[in-house]
């Protein structure tokens, strides 16, 4: 008889459970978050369904956990890229820039789509919802923190750092939410985007 295609995992093992992290990990990236089942994390981990089981009894709260570790993820990578930025001298407004341009670049479309799907699918998982609300907190105060540094510089107006942050996140989503369903072109949602934020710290026309 030919032998099974998959792999039996230890009880409880922590190796169990990093391969089937790491399969959600992968579909969320392909599928979406809404694509983590027990059938596909056993196809993608190459396992059966049984052992998916055994090691994470919860898809709702493997889901929460997936997203918790890619959000994290992002958040850690742009704030580093900020630091980065000012340590090389940079000003608020070039850094701020170049944190509009990193997120519009289509190499960060995996990530928007993830937290497109934890919007969605937290409503029904209040574990998903939590980590959501946790990492658009901190998103909120890294973009705030250089809001802040350039009203100091004078290079933005005395606006409610906070609330520009607010919309900034907000933009993103909602850009997102129109490239998911084919609503105008990326130049225009990119467009939507800076000019808004121009709008908002009083910025000529094509500083962003």
């Amino acid at each position: 008889m030919p032998m099974s295609t998959t792999t039996q995992l230890s009880g409880g093992s922590s190796d169990g459970r990093s391969a089937i992290d790491a399969a959600a990990r992968q579909i969320a990236f392909t599928s979406g978050l809404s694509g983590i089942t027990l059938r596909r994390l056993a196809a993608t981990a190459g396992v059966s369904p049984g052992d998916v089981a055994q090691h994470e009894p919860s898809m709702s709260a493997l889901i929460a956990r997936t997203f918790e570790v890619l959000a994290t993820d992002e958040l850690q990578a742009a704030a580093a890229d900020i630091d980065r930025s000012i340590a090389a001298g940079a000003s608020p407004l070039e850094t701020l820039t170049m944190l509009v341009e990193s997120l519009l670049q289509d190499t960060h479309d995996d990530y928007n789509s993830v937290w497109a799907d934890a919007w969605s699918l937290g409503r029904h998982n209040a574990p998903l919802a939590a980590a959501a609300r946790t990492n658009m907190e901190g998103w909120n105060d890294t973009i705030a923190r250089v809001v802040e540094a350039g009203i100091a510089a004078g290079q933005f107006a005395d606006v409610a750092p906070d609330l520009v942050a607010m919309q900034f996140l907000a933009l993103i989503d909602s850009t997102t939410a129109y490239s998911l369903v084919g609503y105008r072109t990326a130049a225009e949602r990119a467009e939507l985007m800076r000019r808004t934020l121009e709008i908002s710290l009083a910025l000529p026309v094509g500083s962003l």
